[in-house]
């Protein structure tokens, strides 16, 4: 029931993606977990590999507690207990956002350099991270997707909560996985190696010169 880690994750999950093999397809990977999954995903289907960068916005005195997310194209989703969390004010919100930006816009010259987005325009595009959670950052994600021309959408991921698959259900075409398990609890559990991807090895999968 375990992954080895995430190389191993992907090649299982591109088994539940065979049918994208041959079409137009692209996969857009979530960074910096979801780029060993979704090289193994572009491999199997012999698709072009890009990145999507999106970023979760922390909580003030716990930054590790998702309020929201932002994705390229000024996305911006809102968690629905984000009211309940002290301190979460209009100003914070902002400022938080501001910040997240410039981050978001850092990595995705890291990771891609001087090179050009693929175009999504009309395409089949399969969005793929290492795990999904709450779905609010994968829910950015997609809504940057669909903003930038994606046709058919897909969201990939070895293991998702399914609050997590409720959450992009109403918003995307088909939501794959391995495993869905009742109760998650944390997707590291799920691999026996789920030590944090380093900036070099997405650089090194993508193949782009940062």
């Amino acid at each position: 029931m375990r992954f080895r880690d995430r190389h191993d994750a992907g090649r299982q999950l591109a088994e539940r993606l065979e049918g994208y093999r041959g079409t137009d397809s692209i996969v857009l990977a979530l960074p910096r977990g979801g780029v060993p999954v979704g090289y193994e995903v572009a491999r199997r289907l012999d698709a072009p590999l890009d990145v999507l960068v999106a970023r979760k916005l922390g909580a003030p005195t716990q930054p590790e507690l998702g309020i929201g997310a932002i994705a390229p194209g000024d996305i911006i989703v809102m968690s629905a207990n984000a009211p309940l969390i002290p301190d979460v004010t209009p100003a914070y919100i902002e400022a938080v956002t501001r910040r997240e930006t410039v981050e978001m816009n850092r990595r995705m010259h890291l990771y891609r350099g001087n090179r050009p987005p693929v175009s999504l325009q009309g395409r089949t595009v399969i969005l793929v991270d290492d795990g999904l959670a709450t779905g609010v950052t994968a829910l950015a994600a997609v809504r940057s997707a669909r903003q930038q021309g994606a046709h058919h959408l897909v969201f990939a991921a070895p293991v998702c909560a399914f609050q997590g698959i409720q959450t992009l259900t109403p918003e995307v075409d088909q939501v794959v996985y391995v495993h869905a398990p009742g109760d998650l609890r944390a997707i590291g559990l799920w691999y026996d190696d789920f030590r944090q991807t380093t900036d070099e090895e997405v650089q090194r999968l993508l193949a782009f010169d940062a």
